[in-house]
């Protein structure tokens, strides 16, 4: 089965940084191409961030360019998501999937606030 486990997030102040990390298995990770996801409080889901299978191409939405770096280590099967000058817009809770699915994993949750 195809599993994705999301971690780090947190409770951060604006202007602060967190790196979310999406540890992936029952799938061949390194074939597919993977993005990020958020869901803000009563939104519907806003992709953030994609990265080819071998890492060597990425797409940024508008809103995060600059301040987010999607990467991947496929020798573990990971997914990572560098976020820095956070915002309070930038709450919500993150997802990785499988970039042409939806995500159907818990999450992690990202609350931005002083």
């Amino acid at each position: 089965d195809v599993q994705l486990v999301e971690s780090g997030g947190g409770l951060v102040q604006p202007g602060g940084s967190l790196r979310l990390s999406c540890a992936a298995s029952g799938f061949p990770f390194s074939m597919y191409d993977m993005k990020w996801v958020r869901q803000a409080p009563g939104q519907e889901t806003t992709f953030i961030s994609r990265i080819s299978p071998n890492g060597g191409g990425t797409t940024y939405a508008d809103f995060v360019k600059g301040r987010f770096t999607i990467s991947r280590d496929n020798a573990k099967n990971a997914l990572y998501l560098q976020m820095s000058s956070l915002e309070s817009e930038d709450t919500g809770v993150y997802y990785c999937a499988r970039t042409h699915e939806d995500p159907r994993s818990q999450g992690t949750q990202v609350t931005v606030s002083s």
